[in-house]
């Protein structure tokens, strides 16, 4: 059974950076991704890490500004978050997948962490 636990989340003003850390517990052959949620909204893909080969991918609205990453020693995967904005505002969470013809839809993912909340203000 995976379990994965997402940390770093804080209030931040816009322009500031916040660094997200995903740790995962138990075995990881899986492709990760990010997503978000903010009130009232429907949770949306941020960025996709595969387990190997292949390339990342991020919603269009965060290219340039955020990084994603992973650390297979540590079983982590990371979300820079840079030139925050007050629409980032959500509640951020990695899931993972082994299955990722459709990363960027949530059904792709089996597991995902409780999430943790980021608050950008003006």
């Amino acid at each position: 059974q995976v379990s994965l636990w997402e940390s770093g989340g804080g209030l931040a003003q816009a322009g500031d950076s916040l660094g997200l850390s995903c740790a995962v517990s138990g075995p990881n052959n899986y492709a990760m991704g990010w997503f978000r949620r903010a009130p009232g909204k429907d949770r949306e893909f941020v960025a996709f890490i595969p387990r190997r080969r292949g390339s990342v991918d991020y919603e269009d609205s965060v290219k340039g500004r955020f990084t994603v990453s992973s650390d297979s020693a540590k079983n982590a995967v990371y979300l820079q978050m840079n030139s925050l904005k007050p629409e980032d505002s959500a509640v951020y969470y990695c899931g993972v997948t082994s299955d990722y013809s459709d990363y960027r839809e949530e059904f792709e993912y089996t597991n995902w962490g409780p999430g943790t909340q980021v608050s950008v203000s003006s």
